[in-house]
């Protein structure tokens, strides 16, 4: 068993633990507030908007929807793996470079794949084995739309010149604090909407200017918006995962402080027993030796 002291030192240094994940927790929470309500008042946009041009792409040739929508041979595959610049958010990360691996050995293993990685903890782990042809980590610095829109224009000229056939992304959907979803979702080109029904479209709609004008100038736009929410819902969920893993911490340091409490106190008594028991058998010892020590007469006193 450990001795007092040492046990004392581990019980202040968990003490100081349970500080730091409290405080961490503490600090995700404000900031999960933020980023919650950001993707939740943007999704219903985005996801209409998304479903209005696949419905109006489903409706117009081929050669109509413009570049974005051309539907090519997919000989090179660009993945954007979205992860966090910062650690300590249980399987937040590893989530994402599992799927990113599992996309690319199932879905693409005949052809060939580049990535283009946001967040600094998915770039270190994916390209130690697959190419990275570049990294965007300084975006969480300033998050706007502005600057994402620079990394969604980045990637809509590298599809429209054909230097890659299909760009997909990998996120984590945010669902509330506790859970997150894994995402693998389509960024270009286009994707046609599934049993889509032109007179339905034309029933719904009233297009002005005509339907090739608005994909033109709308498309664009329409792509950014994709890209800076799946940038806002990895980022909420980086926070509600990161909250959740520093409560679980914070639970687990208070477990194993009170467990070396326990065994302090045991210990201590340990010791102020042993102390009694060798202070009685001392005492014990010495009434013993003063019992067997011969008594001689005291000296006669001289007159």
């Amino acid at each position: 068993m450990a001795n007092l002291k040492e046990i004392r030192n581990r019980i202040t240094s968990i003490k100081s633990t349970m500080q730091i994940t409290s405080a961490m927790k503490m600090v995700s929470a404000a900031k999960l507030k933020k980023a919650q309500d950001a993707i939740t008042a943007m999704r219903p946009y985005s996801s209409k908007l998304t479903e209005l041009l696949q419905n109006l792409s489903a409706t117009l040739d081929s050669d109509a929807g413009g570049a974005y929508s051309t539907q090519r041979e997919v000989s090179k595959v660009l993945l954007v793996v979205v992860t966090s610049n910062r650690g300590l958010c249980g399987g937040f990360n590893s989530s994402i470079t599992k799927e990113t691996i599992k996309t690319i050995e199932e879905k693409y293993s005949n052809v060939e794949v580049d990535l283009f990685t946001i967040g600094k903890k998915g770039g270190d782990v994916l390209s130690k084995e697959f190419n990275t042809v570049a990294t965007r980590n300084d975006i969480y610095d300033d998050l706007t739309f502005d600057n994402v829109a620079a990394i969604a224009e980045k990637l809509m000229s590298l599809f429209a010149d054909e230097t890659y056939d299909k760009i997909e992304i990998v996120y984590n959907q945010f669902k509330n604090a506790a859970t997150q979803l894994t995402q693998v979702e389509q960024f270009l080109p286009i994707k046609p909407i599934e049993g889509g029904d032109a007179s339905a479209v034309n029933s719904d709609y009233i297009f002005e200017p005509s339907k090739i004008e608005i994909v033109e100038a709308l498309i664009p736009k329409s792509l950014k918006t994709q890209l800076y929410k799946a940038i806002r819902d990895s980022f909420a969920s980086e926070h509600g995962a990161r909250m959740t893993a520093m409560h679980k911490a914070t639970d687990n340091a208070k477990e194993l402080r009170d467990e070396l409490l326990l065994t302090y106190n045991k210990a201590r008594q340990a010791a102020i027993t042993n102390e009694i028991l060798e202070i009685v058998g001392g005492a014990r010892r010495s009434e013993s030796t003063n019992a067997c020590e011969p008594r001689y007469p005291a000296p006669a006193r001289q007159q």
